[in-house]
């Protein structure tokens, strides 16, 4: 059974662990729990962002942290858009489309809370994942990542009536 809920005290401790997988994997140097205890744990308790786990029959494999972008935000590259800040799968559970149904639902709360439009800013690995999602790739560059910007219309996300 597949379960997508949002991150609480219970978890904290799995999730730490999984971000610190993931920015491992993106051979980022920053130290991840000094990032999670000082930024993404305080900006979702102030209501900045959203973090989701999905779990696959029992054990807890993977995150999404998305947002609206607001000018209150630390990180608002376009005001009033959906933004999928994160993506996280963990190795042994890949290809199993628990990524596309994690995004999906973040798509489907985003739209919820009246999102119209969703970006991503994906590195060169997970572009593909995203095109595959639905997602476009646009001309518009985000110069501080030094990545391409993909967008979706949150009316064609998944949970949108044909």
């Amino acid at each position: 059974m597949v379960r997508v809920f949002p991150l609480n005290d219970k978890y904290a401790e799995t999730f730490g662990k999984m971000f610190a997988d993931y920015y491992d994997e993106l051979g980022c140097d920053e130290n991840a729990e000094h990032l999670v205890k000082e930024y993404v744990l305080p900006d979702l308790l102030a209501g900045l962002l959203r973090v989701d786990l999905i779990e696959e029959d029992g054990a807890v494999c993977g995150f999404c942290i998305y947002q609206t972008d607001e000018p209150g935000n630390d990180w608002n590259f376009k005001d009033g858009w959906g933004d999928i800040r994160e993506i996280y799968i963990t190795m042994n559970r890949r290809r199993r489309g628990l990524g596309r149904f994690l995004l999906y639902t973040a798509e489907m709360r985003l739209k919820e809370v009246g999102t119209e439009n969703i970006y991503a800013l994906p590195d060169a690995d997970a572009a593909d994942f995203f095109a595959a999602c639905g997602y476009e790739l646009t001309d518009e560059e985000c110069a501080e990542l030094d990545c391409n910007v993909f967008v979706k219309s949150a009316k064609n996300c998944c949970c949108s009536e044909k």
